[in-house]
């Protein structure tokens, strides 16, 4: 017997061994059972009651709409007349062009000159940050509503959005995007994500009294608490993450309303998506070593499950990826360990059935605001096969450098863009 294969099979007899395969198992088996519970008990507490929406425009406060648009030729047009037929009486629509080398500002020149929206052209390219943040003094409205370029909001958005901020403590209020883009197989998987991971896990979070972010996609904001924390960072690869914990460790409230539904288009190659997730794991990353001051203030507590849950999930996938490439050396070697068998066992099949009750339960409460998400169902077997390997093989990668290296460089990127025929949603069923 070689060495190597001693070595092999006296680690796979240890106690350090027994316990890394339980945490391998019972991790997503728990928190998976802890997000649809949580999840639950917000859908009873705030989505079975109608929110109180005024129409008095009198009593209504003037919203400031911002985009940040970088190379946005192919989707601004559909975005600024979504943006147009908001049904809000005090609003303004400003949109920034970040230097972009296309078409964009040609496309928002008429619209500009009309007086439907505001301008702000920048000569250099600076990220979405910097753009933001340049944008922000210049708004009317006290309330700012961030969207993506690429996003296409019902017109209903900010009649749930603004009664929010009648609360002095809220900072900020995240919305609920639904994916349009759903002509491939890799949307279609990424669909299925947003309902049985992001909006269980939005909810779950807001039953803990802290959110891990907002949406990117889209937030609205109250512009003075937003000054309060020094707006958005640059140097972060996730700006929106960022922004949401410097709210809420300032004791700001940020808020999730799944009822402010908007289209999102995501990435459709395997190549934009890898890029996507590397930035989101490396803005998390950033995020957890420039706060990890958070357990030695007591005032900071409510935010700690949110810090070890993602802590969590990360070495979940460190240890998942060392305990493969552990397994797959010795069945070369000609070994079979504990939890090595490709065969799915018992924990591996409760895993996956979780996975499909977590999914069922997100598209039931995501259902009357996008109906044509059930269907996405029935890709639901992909995603724990296919897509959990993506996302752990992402934070692989990506982690180290955000919890080791420092920079003071304004994160800038790119996202590719589609031309649809339309990006619209099914209207909501009630």
């Amino acid at each position: 017997m070689s060495f190597l294969t001693t070595l092999l099979n006296w680690f796979a007899g240890t106690t350090l061994y027994q316990l890394i395969i339980v945490f391998i198992a019972l991790y997503p088996i728990l928190s998976s059972i802890v997000w649809m519970l949580d999840a639950a008990m917000f859908y009873r507490r705030n989505e079975r009651k109608p929110l109180p929406i005024s129409t008095d425009p009198k009593s209504t406060p003037f919203v400031s709409i911002l985009v940040a648009a970088y190379c946005e030729e192919l989707v601004i047009r559909q975005t600024v007349e979504a943006l147009l037929a908001i049904d809000y009486p005090r609003k303004e629509i400003v949109i920034v062009d970040d230097g972009s080398p296309d078409g964009t500002s040609k496309v928002l020149e008429p619209y500009a000159r009309e007086g439907k929206i505001r301008l702000i052209r920048k000569l250099r390219n600076e990220g979405k940050a910097m753009a933001l943040n340049d944008a922000i003094p210049l708004l009317r409205g006290e309330i700012v509503l961030i969207l993506d370029a690429d996003i296409q909001p019902r017109p209903d958005v900010l009649k749930y959005i603004v009664p929010h901020f009648e609360f002095a403590r809220v900072a900020a209020v995240t919305g609920n995007p639904q994916v349009s883009n759903t002509r491939t197989l890799l949307a279609k998987v990424q669909a299925s994500e947003f309902a049985s991971i992001v909006s269980v896990l939005r909810r779950a979070q807001r039953v803990w009294g802290r959110v891990l972010t907002v949406s990117g996609a889209v937030a609205a904001f109250r512009k003075s608490a937003m000054v309060d924390v020094g707006l958005f960072d640059p140097e972060m690869a996730t700006e929106d993450i960022a922004l949401s914990w410097k709210l809420q460790l300032r004791f700001y409230d940020v808020r999730y309303e799944p009822r402010a539904v908007v289209a999102m288009q995501v990435p459709e190659t395997f190549g934009s998506l890898w890029r996507q997730r590397r930035r989101w794991a490396l803005g998390l990353a950033q995020v957890l070593r420039r706060n990890a001051w958070i357990f030695r203030d007591w005032r900071t507590r409510r935010f700690w499950p949110v810090y070890i849950d993602a802590c969590l999930s990360i070495l979940w996938g460190y240890t998942l990826t060392t305990m493969v490439g552990f397994w797959a050396l010795s069945y070369a070697m000609g070994l079979e360990p504990l939890g090595a068998s490709p065969v799915p066992n018992f924990w591996g099949m409760v895993i996956a059935s979780l996975s499909l009750v977590q999914l069922w339960l997100g598209v039931w409460l995501d259902r009357r605001y996008n109906p044509g998400v059930t269907k996405y169902y029935l890709w639901a077997p992909i995603y724990p096969l296919f897509y959990w390997g993506l996302m752990v093989l992402v934070t692989v990668w990506s982690t180290p450098r955000g919890l080791l290296t420092a920079t003071r460089q304004p994160a800038k990127w790119h996202t590719p863009r589609v031309a649809v025929g339309q990006g619209s949603l099914p209207e909501e069923s009630i």
